[in-house]
């Protein structure tokens, strides 16, 4: 019972491993927060001057 058990429990930790890698990652890329201030200042700058022709 004992050995059974162990077995099942490695084949169903292999099995899961396996689906998460399958499944689809929906996570957004992460952007740094000195990425993220650079980002703001600039669409805060193209607001303050839409047009410069």
């Amino acid at each position: 019972m004992n050995r059974r058990k162990k077995i099942k429990q490695l084949l169903e930790a292999h099995a899961k491993k396996a689906n998460a890698k399958l499944a689809p990652r929906n996570k957004p890329k992460y952007i740094s927060k000195a990425d993220r201030l650079k980002l703001a200042a600039e669409s805060g700058q193209d607001a303050l001057n839409p047009a410069e022709d």
